[in-house]
């Protein structure tokens, strides 16, 4: 569980994000994500998973590809998260996609490099797949979100101290817009927080989703 929270805390917080109770479960070992749900200041705890990922079919979409993972680690992290007490779980998965490409996270350095000149100098779109479900009524909404960004870095000296800086290696695209990766960002169009992996907007609209209330 997060920094304890008071209850006057989590009640505003939870009714914020559009959640009628907590704790969210959030199945993502993201330190990204876990950051930004717990700026929210809401009940929530972690389940690690390990599910298998890179299984994209030739033909599938990138936008049905994130959400697939996401559903896949939402079914993880249901029977942990259910018996824990949570009253919902949120998992997410982000991708970078460039010429219908998908760019997930370099396998190593050199990966890194290729993957950084493969979106220097161009635009590039990055998907989040979000899978929300509420543990108690068994309910279910699932999304995804796509942000563009063009990413300015062609310099291959300046590619290279990036990658040494090891920022590039747990990261779909192999960059990450939160840190030195901001530097190479001059335009973006869509969610900012998509591209860190975990829209906000697009989470609030899918949690009052499933509460049955409609987004103003």
């Amino acid at each position: 569980m997060t920094k304890e929270l008071t209850e006057t805390e989590s009640k505003r917080g939870l009714q914020l994000l559009g959640l009628a109770e907590g704790p969210l479960a959030l199945a993502s070992r993201s330190p990204r994500r876990r950051e930004l749900l717990e700026r929210l200041r809401i009940p929530l705890f972690f389940v690690d998973v390990d599910v298998l990922e890179g299984d994209r079919a030739t033909d599938e979409r990138p936008e049905a590809y994130v959400q697939r993972l996401a559903e896949r680690k939402l079914d993880a992290a249901l029977d942990e998260a259910d018996r824990r007490g949570a009253y919902a779980v949120l998992s997410a998965d982000t991708v970078v996609v460039v010429d219908g490409d998908v760019l997930e996270k370099p396998e190593d350095e050199a990966d890194a490099a290729r993957l950084l000149g493969r979106i220097g100098g161009r635009w590039h779109d990055v998907w989040t797949g979000m899978a929300l479900e509420i543990i108690g009524r068994r309910e279910r909404a699932t999304c995804a979100e796509r942000s563009r960004v063009f990413f300015d870095l062609e310099d291959h000296e300046v590619r290279e101290t990036y990658i040494e800086t090891g920022e590039p290696m747990d990261k779909a695209g192999a960059y990450g817009i939160q840190g030195w990766g901001g530097l190479f960002v001059p335009r973006i169009e869509g969610d900012y927080f998509n591209v860190m992996g975990l829209p906000l907007s697009r989470l609030r609209r899918l949690c009052l989703e499933l509460e049955g209330k409609a987004a103003p």
